[in-house]
Parts: C-alpha cells; structure tokens; sequence
C-alpha cells in the first residue's frame, strides 16, 4: 500500500467535517469509510487508494445527508467562541461566508487541494477533469473568494 493510513485518516476526518458539520457523524463516517476501503482489495493493487477512500467518504457523506431530516442538519457555524479574540471570530466568520458563495463543488475543490493536500491527479479522477479543467475551476473560486474577503476586509 503506498499511502500513509494513519495521515489519510486525518483527512478524511476533515474532509467528513467539512461535508457534515458534526463531529460524531464525521468520526462514524470516516471509519465506515475505512472499514469499506479494507474490505476491498481489488483497488490496493491497482494504485487508486486516494481516489477510491474519497469516493467512499464522499458517498457515505451523501448517503448521511438523504438520510438525515432537514431539521436534523447541524448548522454551519456553532458559537462556542467565547474565550477567542472577536478578531479571529470576524475573520473566521468572512471566510465562512467567503465560502458559502462558492459552489459546493469548488469548495469541495479547495478542501481536497488546499487542506488535505490531495494530489491534482486524483482530484480530477474524482470530479473527472481534465488538469486544466481543475486549474480553471480552482482559480475562479480563488478570485471569487478574495474579492470577497476584500469587500468585506474594507467594510471593517
């Protein structure tokens, strides 16, 4: 196997977070995820690990979310900030909404690049692009978000 399990682990957890917004469900997801990946040889040896863990999470992320009553879904942000610095509640908060404009698929995007670090091959295997339809899509949510940050850092 050629990928590091253990930091694999880690980024699914976030990835899960991320598409979920509760950490109970994330950590079940994650190792459903994992249990689903052991019990299925045929994608170790063909060197689609990365590709084949995401698809799992990303499916099981689904699956939680048209399982779960609309009422149930947890909200985007929890405010149990009390002992942080308003300034990094304010910046923490224009990023969210930053976010929030984009696309899921272009946060998905800039989670999966940027956060988890997940190589640009695999990323478009999983969305199936192209590298230039990744690098076009990844530089349209950059723009998106820093004009936004910029409108909202100059209303400060």
């Amino acid at each position: 196997m050629s990928i590091d399990l253990e930091e694999q682990y880690d980024k699914i957890y976030r990835y899960c977070y991320h598409k979920l917004h509760h950490q109970e469900t994330a950590e079940d997801i994650t190792q459903e995820t994992f249990l689903r990946f052991f019990e299925h040889e045929g994608y170790h040896n063909i060197g689609k690990e990365l590709q084949y863990l995401y698809t799992i999470a990303r499916n099981l992320c689904i699956d939680e979310f048209r399982r779960r009553p609309a009422s149930q879904l947890p909200d985007t942000w929890s405010e149990n900030t009390e002992n942080v610095m308003e300034e990094q509640v304010l910046s923490s908060l224009a990023l969210q909404n930053a976010l929030a404009i984009l696309t899921p698929d272009e946060q998905e995007i800039l989670l999966l690049k940027y956060v988890n670090e997940v190589p640009v091959s695999t990323i478009c295997r999983l969305f199936s692009i192209s590298r230039f339809a990744l690098y076009r899509k990844t530089a349209k949510a950059l723009n998106q978000l820093k004009k936004t940050l910029e409108i909202v850092s100059n209303d400060l």
